[in-house]
């Protein structure tokens, strides 16, 4: 192959977790995908593929750029929801292109008014309200204003939603700024309703508000890592779980990175290895060098820490992570040679490395690990 590494996507994991969420749901309330990030890393045209053939019909971004690099890449996409950035100049296309999108400020709110007017379409618009995140979001000091904008302009828009963004639903250290948000929204929702103005979804709840939070479904829901396979933090697991693993709803990733071994060399005692001196041999050793490096995704943060798995056992990065290349210690691993199955993510012979793994030895959250796999790295559906 031309390519230096390759990503797996399975389908039987996505299957799996979507089951695990079903079972979290209430009646009639609708699931939201996030794929923004590249679907974390993912790939968003397979990923979102891969889930509308399991019946996912509704689909959360960051921008008008994946959008319209998404509308690109597939035919048929059902619902969109842009979640964050639209560019002024952008708003036209997104109304255009019948997709739903968030705003926050009332410059948004006026530009989406001037094109919908000009395109004779109704802009599809979720208000966002500031509840506690403070990052953007409509404040209840602007909601008199809002309101009277809203009676006064509502036969050019659809009032999609009314949502919020918790600050960091995942941990019970939060629990006490989360709950304040939960009831700002709560006091949101009865505001408009009072003010006889009602979106057709109200959201609030993520991946970790979902299983730490149920009572925030409303009657959407924006989930991004737990379809992925992952949970938000280990906390979360531990709280969903009891730390037990063997439940038979559990998550499984979907994800598996591999590459081949691209030289086979020895070095002997007392010699440096990669550049600078992070690692001096203290033996004689045998080395494969993967051509994966921190361009790739692999952080140069795990030099001489990270592992990857060769013939079934664990091999130890030696060294610097380079760019383009690490170099690994296989001097117990028998039979080692050019050409053999590197597992950087995922299983071989039983054993595994998971993202885990890695944001253990290199302090990186799971999101930012997926979301920094490399967009050229070819990914691939399999079963």
């Amino acid at each position: 192959m031309f390519d230096t590494s390759l990503l797996e996507l399975s389908t039987s994991a996505l299957q799996n977790n979507l089951r695990f969420l079903k079972k979290r749901l209430r009646p009639g309330v609708r699931l939201c995908s996030v794929v923004k990030g590249n679907a974390y890393g993912h790939g968003i045209s397979q990923f979102v593929q891969m889930a509308m053939d399991e019946g996912v019909d509704y689909f959360a971004l960051y921008s008008a750029e994946e959008a319209f690099l998404l509308k690109k890449q597939l035919y048929n996409i059902p619902d969109l929801f842009i979640m964050g950035s639209v560019d002024n100049a952008a708003v036209e296309w997104v109304i255009e292109n019948n997709i739903e999108f968030s705003v926050f400020d009332f410059d948004r709110l006026e530009t989406a008014l001037d094109y919908s007017k000009k395109l004779n379409i109704k802009a599809k618009i979720h208000l966002e309200i500031e509840t506690g995140m403070r990052r953007t979001g409509f404040l209840h000091t602007e909601f008199p204003k809002l309101f009277k904008w809203l009676r006064k302009y509502g036969e050019h828009i659809i009032l999609q939603g009314i949502f919020t963004h918790f600050a960091g639903a995942e941990s019970r250290a939060n629990h006490f700024r989360v709950s304040n948000q939960i009831n700002n929204f709560d006091l949101t929702l009865k505001m408009f309703g009072e003010e006889g103005l009602r979106s057709i979804y109200q959201h609030s709840s993520c991946s970790a508000a979902l299983l730490n939070y149920p009572e925030t479904q409303g009657n959407m829901v924006r989930i991004g890592i737990l379809q992925y396979g992952y949970w938000p933090n280990k906390e979360t697991h531990v709280r969903s779980t009891g730390e037990k693993t063997n439940l038979p709803d559990m998550l499984k990733r979907m994800i598996r990175w591999s590459s081949k071994v691209m030289a086979v060399n020895e070095v002997k005692k007392g010699c440096f290895i990669g550049y600078g001196t992070a690692y001096l041999a203290n033996k004689n050793i045998k080395l494969a060098v993967i051509p994966v490096g921190y361009s790739h995704g692999f952080s140069r943060n795990l030099s001489n820490i990270g592992s990857v798995l060769i013939n079934g056992k664990i091999a130890g990065v030696v060294g610097t992570v380079n760019m383009n290349s690490l170099s690994v210690d296989v001097t117990g691993i028998e039979n080692v040679k050019k050409g053999d199955e590197v597992v950087l993510i995922g299983k071989q012979n039983g054993r595994s490395i998971t993202v885990s793994s890695f944001s253990e030895q290199s302090s990186q959250l799971n999101y930012e690990l997926l979301t920094r796999l490399h967009l050229n790295i070819p990914r691939i559906i399999v079963k």
